[in-house]
């Protein structure tokens, strides 16, 4: 469907868009549309020629990607996000592949009105380059996060990660089932198993999608969060994106 003004309207006030004249913005969105796709949609595959920028607006999104026979996760996107923006910057074919894990709204903007802004406001090209460079800094965490930490301490990471999220509490809500989790941090479903069952001693314990805390210290010592791998900040829903993100500090990224 045809964006409407209150679409329009939410889009402006996220962050590349935030700065950019009524002009730039217009050239920018000019022929974009909103999707609504239902949960297990397929909006992309890797080597798909990539015409649109997408902008998560509701639901979620898992990017992933294949070889001969192993899949695995490299990302789950929450509003508001873009993907593939790298690929429209540079009018190249997708690199990973993009499916909907629950019913999702989607804006998608040309990648021809999107290039013509950035080269007709250097402002706005300028605001494109940092959110691209806070992509590539969370990429850079990412692969520092499976390289040099064992399973177990990925996953006492992300789980110190969701808590700090999710407001600090002793009891959390995993936000992906337990299939997405184990691919998203590099394991095999029963590797999962063994590091929860690893970490029982370290004061975690599991039901279902429920995680509880009984001593956080202890699960941080294991853990040692850095800020040089980590970061905890939760992203405001009415922000877009990797630039605004990797600018903050989370609960654990302190000192």
């Amino acid at each position: 469907m045809a964006i409407r003004n209150a679409d329009a309207e939410r889009v402006r006030n996220t962050s590349f868009f935030r700065d950019a004249d009524d002009e730039t913005f217009n050239t920018a969105i000019n022929g974009a549309f909103l999707q609504r796709f239902p949960a297990n949609t397929t909006l992309l595959m890797e080597g798909d020629t990539v015409d649109f920028l997408y902008i998560l607006l509701e639901g979620s999104v898992e990017l992933g990607a294949g070889w001969k026979s192993k899949d695995t996760t490299l990302a789950i996107l929450r509003p508001v996000s873009t993907f593939i923006l790298a690929a429209v910057v540079l009018e190249s074919d997708a690199l990973m592949s993009a499916v909907t894990l629950e019913r999702s709204e989607i804006l998608m903007v040309p990648g021809d009105s999107l290039r013509r802004g950035m080269k007709e406001n250097a402002a706005f090209g300028f605001a494109v380059s940092e959110e691209l460079a806070g992509c590539y800094r969370g990429l850079v965490r990412s692969i520092k996060n499976h390289k040099l930490r064992d399973s177990t301490e990925r996953l006492a990471n992300y789980l110190l990660t969701q808590r700090a999220r999710q407001g600090g509490k002793d009891e959390i809500v995993l936000p992906h089932e337990k299939r997405v989790l184990a691919a998203l941090l590099g394991m095999t479903p029963e590797n999962l198993s063994r590091a929860f069952s690893k970490l029982s001693d370290k004061g975690v314990s599991v039901d279902g999608a429920r995680v509880g805390f009984s001593n956080v210290t202890v699960l941080e010592r294991l853990a040692r969060p850095s800020p040089l791998i980590d970061n905890h900040y939760a992203q405001d829903r009415n922000t877009l994106g990797k630039a605004y993100t990797e600018r903050q500090q989370g609960v654990l990224d302190q000192g």
